[in-house]
């Protein structure tokens, strides 16, 4: 199938390609409930040596900067509890931490989790992190303007491959809250 985004070989609906993402994206996929069909999520081969944004772009495509999207795990901390949260936003932009993700998590301080604290907590790899299959109990913080794109570049959970997935998707992820403001410039 012709990737709807980006230049890529080919692209592979993700319920048929399960063996290629980690268990939480592949179990998210498989019992993905929804008005986006989970066959229109797919899945993109890539050479895990391009997964980060500015390298990725350059070989896969320049438009793709305009329709990526980046997700980040955060912590947000209260007299000594801790929560956990991911952050979608366009890859364009950076997610207000100490702004938007403080204010919406109730938090004192909010910050970026670490990195083996991100990968151990979602079963994810570093620089693979996606919103599909995170932990049932987290808020997944989207930025508006992700919703408004008919396709994102997302990671897979991995850091070879990739997700083409529909923009209004997100908003359906378990946990989700659309945000307006969530990625600045």
């Amino acid at each position: 199938m012709q990737p709807p985004i980006g230049n890529f070989d080919r692209a592979v609906p993700a319920p048929d390609c399960l063996d290629e993402l980690t268990r939480p994206v592949a179990d998210a996929v498989r019992h993905w409930r929804g008005a986006v069909p989970a066959e229109q999520i797919l899945y993109v081969d890539t050479d895990p040596e391009w997964a980060d944004t500015a390298t990725f772009v350059e070989h896969y495509g320049r438009e793709l900067l305009e329709q990526s999207a980046n997700c980040v795990v955060v912590s947000g901390k209260r007299g000594g509890e801790t929560t956990r949260a991911a952050c979608l936003v366009l890859s364009t932009t950076r997610v207000d931490v100490n702004g938007v993700v403080r204010r919406h998590l109730g938090a004192r301080k909010a910050s970026f989790a670490p990195m083996d604290t991100a990968t151990g907590e979602t079963g994810m790899e570093y620089g693979g992190i996606t919103p599909v299959g995170l932990p049932g109990d987290w808020p997944v913080l989207v930025d508006s303007a992700v919703v408004d794109l008919p396709y994102v570049l997302v990671g897979s959970g991995r850091r070879r491959g990739k997700l083409l997935v529909p923009g209004k998707a997100f908003a359906e992820l378990p946990g989700a809250v659309v945000l307006e403001g969530l990625g600045v410039a």
